[in-house]
């Protein structure tokens, strides 16, 4: 009963009880269940989430991974294109092409016919006269959303573009001149002693989200149908458009999960917490063979907040996953943590046959979704969705 009575008071704790310190296992790594449990510092939960932050000496490792990935012509020729254009704005000299980026002529690409899903959702986004209900657009998106009017209705579902479709040109005129006053206003700032820092960390983070197979690429595979558009060959202006429309969609986007990448990131803190309480609850025999091998929470699940499961699916995966995000209230602020422990349970039959603390936590930061496509992700959002629902309005539904 002692138990429930904790597990009750953790669904009911207030704002002021944001978990701050965390538990943490010792850096040796255990052969047998030890409990030994100790209050961290934030220097040591910094450390052990390095994953997060600045990784000093892997810095190397990571760019050449990402070099390996990369086209460089394709990535140097479309970096260039975004830094004329701002410099050729503010009437600076342009940098220098290299030999070879001399950019050619391409013939337009058709545009893909519509797929075999929702057509009322195509309708009601692509008729220039009429507006989707905001609820009607999140139900018919769930389930995934035709790639014809995918980047139309993501404006839509993230408040980006007003519903009115009369709006929705002047709207987008004044956004996209918007982001480009903020270019001329502090785009020279980047090379501030003060700025240093960030931008470093960006150039480090990029290959981080997903090192294997970085989407600047200038060809994929059939297989890999996501991009198959040559970068290279997007009219300036339309690069600047989609340049515009992509911050603003990520602000949008941020809006509800700022704490997880503010000071301590205590958001991230938080879902780790709640994650680990959830499962606890779903499938307690997970749970306790996690605890017996000290593997905790936080060594692999921060990565799951930090980048929204995009390291642990393919681009594809990643991109139906969001449909459905767009369409969940709070879908990357609430509705992730349990998609995520769906995520985790998914694989209990492989977690239970690991009996070494290694070998789990390899195999958790390294899940073999290689092969996985929209019918993976179809079960993962279901099964999360009944979580939802058994958990989120009624946490002590399911009680020891």
């Amino acid at each position: 009963m002692a138990s429930d009575g904790a597990r009750k008071q953790f669904w009911k704790r207030s704002n002021s009880k944001l978990p701050g310190s965390l538990l943490r296992s010792t850096a040796k790594m255990p052969t047998t269940p030890v409990k030994a449990k100790r209050v961290s510092t934030f220097q040591e939960f910094e450390s052990n989430t390095s994953d997060a932050w600045d990784a000093g000496e892997d810095d190397d490792e990571l760019l050449a991974m990402a070099a390996e990935s990369l086209n460089s012509e394709v990535v140097m020729e479309t970096a260039n294109r975004v830094l004329r254009n701002h410099s050729q704005r503010q009437g600076r000299p342009t940098l220098q092409e290299g030999p070879g980026l001399q950019q050619k002529p391409r013939p337009e690409a058709e545009p893909p016919s519509p797929p075999s899903g929702d057509l009322r959702l195509v309708k009601s986004v692509s008729e220039s006269h009429t507006s989707c209900p905001a609820e009607e657009l999140r139900r018919l998106s769930w389930s995934g959303i035709p790639k014809p009017v995918r980047p139309m209705t993501w404006k839509l579902l993230s408040g980006y573009l007003p519903a009115n479709v009369d709006r929705r040109p002047a709207t987008l005129q004044r956004k996209q001149k918007e982001y480009f006053a903020f270019i001329e206003h502090y785009y020279d700032s980047r090379n501030d002693e003060v700025h240093q820092d960030t931008y470093r960390q960006i150039h480090i983070d990029i290959p981080r989200m997903s090192p294997e197979a970085l989407i600047l690429q200038p060809k994929v595979t059939e297989a890999e149908e996501v991009d198959t558009v040559d970068v290279s060959g997007v009219p300036a202006e339309v690069l600047r458009n989609i340049e515009a429309d992509t911050y603003w969609c990520m602000s949008k986007l941020l809006d509800g999960i700022q704490d997880n990448y503010t000071f301590a990131q205590p958001g991230i803190q938080m879902k780790v917490k709640m994650l680990e309480e959830l499962v606890s609850r779903i499938d307690e025999q997970v749970h306790r063979h996690l605890d017996q091998h000290e593997v905790r929470y936080l060594q692999f699940a921060f990565r799951w907040m930090n980048n929204l499961l995009m390291r642990e699916v393919p681009l594809r995966c990643t991109i139906r996953l969001w449909d459905t995000y767009q369409s969940e209230p709070d879908g990357f602020s609430h509705f992730h943590l349990y998609v995520c422990a769906a995520f985790l349970v998914r694989w209990r039959k492989e977690i239970l046959e690991e009996k070494d603390f290694q070998e789990l936590l390899l195999f958790l930061q390294n899940l073999p979704t290689a092969h996985w496509d929209d019918e993976d992700i179809s079960l993962l959002l279901a099964e999360a969705y009944r979580l939802k629902f058994a958990f989120a309005d009624a946490p002590n539904h399911y009680k020891k």
